[in-house]
């Protein structure tokens, strides 16, 4: 059974009712990884300033590696694809590591008390 005309552009309208589901469905879950990755973000945030103001690097490759095989892990139970997963966070690790170096920089020359201060400022 032919559901759609290509050459009319016409389409059955359960196929229709169908794909605006699962698009709301897709809208949904865009939005709920965005929320999630905001939040990641602003504890990434907070361990910046935390190694900033210790002197601390801003990348940590025992835990990235760590991270990136434990996210494979998780892919690979959620039948995702481990690979894909893995580039996924290779991309926010970058952007991580890029906020600790600024957050680092902003806080080389600030006093002690001002480091303090931005420290516990977040509140984000």
């Amino acid at each position: 059974m032919t559901t759609s005309n290509t050459t009319t552009g016409d389409v059955d309208p359960a196929v229709r009712a169908e794909l605006v589901r699962l698009r709301d469905s897709i809208d949904n879950i865009d939005a709920a990884v965005v929320h999630m990755l905001a939040e990641r973000f602003k504890c990434t945030q907070q361990v910046g300033r935390l190694k900033a103001e210790h002197r601390l690097p801003p990348a940590d490759p025992g835990r990235e590696a760590r991270q990136i095989a434990r996210l494979r892990a998780l892919a690979e139970n959620a039948k995702l694809d481990p690979a894909f997963a893995e580039k996924f966070l290779n991309f926010i690790i970058a952007e991580v590591i890029r906020h600790h170096e600024s957050i680092a920089d902003d806080t080389v020359g600030a006093t002690p008390s001002e480091n303090r201060a931005t420290t516990s400022s977040a509140g984000e």
